[in-house]
């Protein structure tokens, strides 16, 4: 996974409340068993004014010229609710997005964007009013914790996973000598459940 240390970008401001897995991702766009193609499927129900032939919806923020490479997505409350399908964080990220703030997340979907190397980002609604107002480039710094100038609170192992681009077998792999510890013991005790 790729370390997330800093992040500068226009910020694309999708501010709705409650945008769920389903409209980040529709079902009829999961065609596939890689992550690689899910992009095309990004906001597919907004994006595009005609599915079939994928005429772009030039009102649709990431359709916009100015938005079209931003890595950053501002957000409203509950981004990610409803399914927890991991799909969604997957077109985010092929699409190019590093980083979405946003008030609140799904709790699944806050996991799966750690786990997939996306920094979610809890600001209060008013902070990301004023941020989605600024003509400039936002800036991230994961270490200190702040877009341009606002703090945001996130977990320790959280930061050391993005900073480090942690991936789960790696997680595991750093407590190597306490997992054989443990096979050693249990070696001892159940005997048979290592034949």
């Amino acid at each position: 996974m790729e370390k997330f240390t800093t992040c500068t970008s226009l910020a694309a401001p999708l501010i709705r409340d409650n945008i769920d897995t389903d409209a980040i991702i529709p079902s009829r766009e999961m065609k596939r068993v890689s992550k690689k193609g899910l992009s095309v499927g990004l906001f597919a129900g907004w994006r595009y004014l005609d599915q079939k032939r994928r005429t772009p919806d030039p009102d649709f923020i990431l359709n916009q010229a100015i938005y079209s490479q931003s890595k950053i997505l501002l957000s409203g409350k509950n981004f990610g609710c409803g399914s927890s399908r991991e799909h969604a964080v997957w077109a985010l990220a092929e699409y190019g997005i590093k980083a979405i703030i946003a008030p609140s997340f799904s709790n699944i979907f806050y996991g799966n964007c750690i786990r997939n190397g996306l920094l979610p980002i809890r600001l209060d609604a008013e902070k990301i009013s004023i941020l989605s107002k600024k003509s400039k480039a936002l800036f991230i710094d994961l270490e200190t914790q702040k877009v341009d100038a606002y703090p945001f609170e996130i977990e320790a192992q959280n930061k050391e996973i993005l900073l480090n681009g942690l991936d789960q077998i790696t997680m595991t792999q750093h407590h190597q000598l306490a997992i054989d510890d443990f096979i050693s013991k249990d070696r001892l005790v159940r005997k048979w459940a290592h034949l």
